[in-house]
């Protein structure tokens, strides 16, 4: 950790509000991915997001290792993706806006790409999406994984090694019904 961001936690965790905006502006883009890659619905990624931002501001005082920030306020993010599932009680599906926004941005190839791996993900369950989303595509190390999901090293491993097969199953499987 650098020594601005550092400072940044430091005066926020005093009630800082300039330094908790400054930290918001590091750290949105990060946590609205998360959410929108657990909830897969932009809406309930952008609630979750703020409410993971308001909760965090009035839960810094506690925080007792400022090290650990990344991680706590991703295990907050978490936290409330599965509040969100559980009251949906129902599988997520990516949305419609994704999908659009996607064949507006890509050619016909990478839109039937994407749909493969949209369909992929959505065979995970919410665990191991949530492992390989924090692995593959935030790009935290096994151990801050386990760390944030307070769950062995082993066990991520093996939800991450578990999730990246079921991927490579349905995306051959995807590939030879064409």
């Amino acid at each position: 950790m650098d020594q601005e961001l550092f400072n940044l936690i430091s005066k926020a965790k005093t009630g800082d509000k300039e330094s908790f905006a400054l930290l918001i502006k590091r750290y949105k883009d990060s946590v609205f991915r998360y959410a929108y890659g657990m909830l897969a619905n932009r809406m309930d990624a952008e609630d979750v997001s703020q409410d993971a931002f308001i909760k965090a501001f009035y839960s810094l005082p506690k925080l007792d290792n400022i090290y650990a920030f990344s991680s706590w306020l991703m295990r907050i993010v978490s936290n409330l993706c599965y509040d969100r599932i559980q009251k949906r009680k129902k599988e997520s599906m990516i949305s419609d806006d994704f999908i659009q926004t996607q064949i507006a941005n890509s050619n016909i190839e990478q839109t039937d790409l994407r749909m493969t791996i949209k369909e992929a993900m959505n065979k995970l369950s919410p665990e191991h999406r949530e492992a390989v989303l924090l692995r593959d595509v935030e790009g935290y190390s096994y151990d801050e994984i386990a760390g944030m999901l307070h769950i062995p090293f082993g066990t991520v491993k093996s939800r991450i090694n578990a999730a990246r097969l079921t991927l490579r199953k349905e995306m051959n499987r995807e590939r030879e019904d064409y």
